[in-house]
C-alpha cells in the first residue's frame, strides 16, 4: 500500500483550508476586464467563485448609491469618480494597503492613483486598466492633423468628428495653451476656460461631419472615409489600424488625455478576502497580459506588456514614444459643480448656428 508523502498531505490540507474560506466575489466592472479564462484560473487557484456584472462609470455609482455601497464586493470606476462619490454618498471603504502586493504595480501609477483617490487621509483606489483619448487620423488624407486644433483647419471642412463631452472641452483647452485641470478648484477660472473653448468649438462647427456618440459609429465613419480625423480612444484607432494601416491613433501634441480604471471596495461588500485575492491575482504579469489581449488596453502591472500580442504592442509603440507618455494629461477627481458648468457649455455649442 502506497501512503501519501508529507508534502502531499500538507498541500491537501492547505487546499482544504483555502476552500473552507472560499467566497463568491461579486465584481462590478467594465466589459473585457474579467475574461472567462482568467476567471477560471482564479477560481481553480483560490476556490473563490466570481460573478461579473459589466457596467460603466455612471451606472456603477448609481448601483452603489442605490444600495448604500452594497450588492458588490469589488468595483472598477475610473479614478476621477471616487473621492467626490465618497464625499457625497459614502459608497466605498478604504483600501487596506497591507493586503496589496505593491510590487506588482507600476510605481508611478500606483502613486498617482493613491494621490487622486485619497479622501480624509485614506486611500480608496488602486490602478488597474489605463488608456487615453486623443486623435484617430487617416494619415493618407489628413496627415497634418497632429493636435486637437488641427481638426478646425478649413482643409478638413465637413470631414472631422468629436463628441460633445468633457474630453473635447479638456483637449481643446490644452491645445489652446490653457490648463483646465489646474483650474478645477476655481470655478470662475474654469468658467473662463470653458468660455474660450466654447468660442473655438462654435467656430469649428462647419468642420464637423457629426458629433459621434458610440465607438462603432466613429469607427464606421473613419473606415468609410466620411471622416478623416477625429477625437477618439486609442484602442479604437488601433483596431482600425489592423484593417487599414493609414488609420491610427495619434497622441496629440498638447497631450493625450489619460484615464485609469481602478479597484475600489464597496462600503457594504462582504467578501474582502476574495476581493484582495482577485486584485493581486490579476496584477500578475501573465494574467495582466491576458486581460490586455482581451480588452485592448494596457494595465498598471509591472511587466504586464511582456505577454501582449506583438501586433498590439507594435501599434501602441507606434502611437506613444516616451515623450508622448510623459505628456499624458491624467484626469484628476472632478469637483462638485463642474459637470453642470460643462453641460451648459456643451448645450450652447450644440445649439449654436
Amino acid at each position: 500500500m502506497k501512503y501519501p508523502t508529507l508534502a502531499t498531505v500538507i498541500a491537501a490540507s492547505a487546499l482544504t483550508a483555502q476552500m473552507a474560506h472560499a467566497d463568491t466575489l461579486r465584481l462590478l466592472t467594465w466589459g473585457g476586464y474579467a475574461p472567462e479564462d482568467v476567471i477560471a484560473m482564479f477560481e481553480a487557484e483560490t476556490g473563490h467563485t466570481v460573478e461579473v456584472t459589466t457596467s460603466n462609470n455612471e451606472e456603477m455609482i448609481a448601483k452603489l448609491r442605490a444600495t448604500n455601497g452594497g450588492g458588490f464586493d469589488l468595483a472598477q470606476p475610473s479614478q476621477d469618480r471616487i473621492t467626490s462619490a465618497q464625499e457625497e454618498f459614502g459608497i466605498y471603504k478604504p483600501m487596506d494597503m497591507s493586503r496589496i502586493e505593491a510590487d506588482l504595480f507600476i510605481p508611478s501609477m500606483l502613486a498617482a492613483t493613491a494621490a487622486n483617490t485619497t479622501y480624509e487621509g485614506e486611500v480608496y483606489g488602486l490602478p488597474h486598466v489605463w488608456g487615453t483619448s486623443g486623435l484617430v487620423v487617416n494619415t493618407a488624407m489628413a496627415g497634418e492633423v497632429t493636435d486637437y486644433l488641427d481638426l478646425c483647419d478649413a482643409a478638413f471642412a465637413g470631414k472631422v468628428s468629436y463628441r460633445l463631452r468633457r474630453p473635447t472641452l479638456i483637449g481643446f483647452a490644452y491645445a489652446m495653451g490653457l490648463d483646465p485641470f489646474a483650474a478645477y478648484d476655481d470655478t470662475a477660472a474654469y468658467q473662463e476656460i470653458l468660455d474660450a473653448v466654447e468660442a473655438t468649438l462654435t467656430e469649428c462647427k462647419p468642420n464637423v461631419k457629426t458629433y459621434w456618440e458610440g465607438g462603432d459609429e466613429i469607427q464606421n465613419l473613419l473606415r468609410s472615409g466620411e471622416v478623416v480625423a477625429s477625437m477618439a480612444w486609442d484602442t479604437g484607432g488601433w483596431q482600425l489600424n489592423a484593417d487599414n494601416p493609414d488609420i491610427t491613433f495619434v497622441a496629440p501634441e498638447a497631450g493625450a488625455l489619460g484615464w485609469i480604471d481602478t479597484f475600489v471596495l464597496p462600503a457594504r461588500g462582504r467578501a474582502d478576502d476574495a476581493a484582495y485575492d482577485w486584485i493581486n491575482f490579476v496584477m500578475r504579469p501573465d494574467i495582466a497580459a491576458m486581460i490586455t489581449n482581451n480588452a485592448g488596453n494596457f494595465t498598471a502591472a509591472v511587466d504586464g506588456d511582456a505577454g501582449v500580442s506583438a501586433d498590439l504592442k507594435a501599434r501602441y509603440q507606434g502611437s506613444f514614444d516616451q515623450a508622448a507618455i510623459d505628456n499624458i494629461k491624467w484626469y484628476p477627481p472632478v469637483p462638485a459643480g463642474l459637470e453642470a458648468l460643462e453641460g451648459a457649455t456643451l448645450d450652447r455649442i450644440n445649439a449654436a448656428n
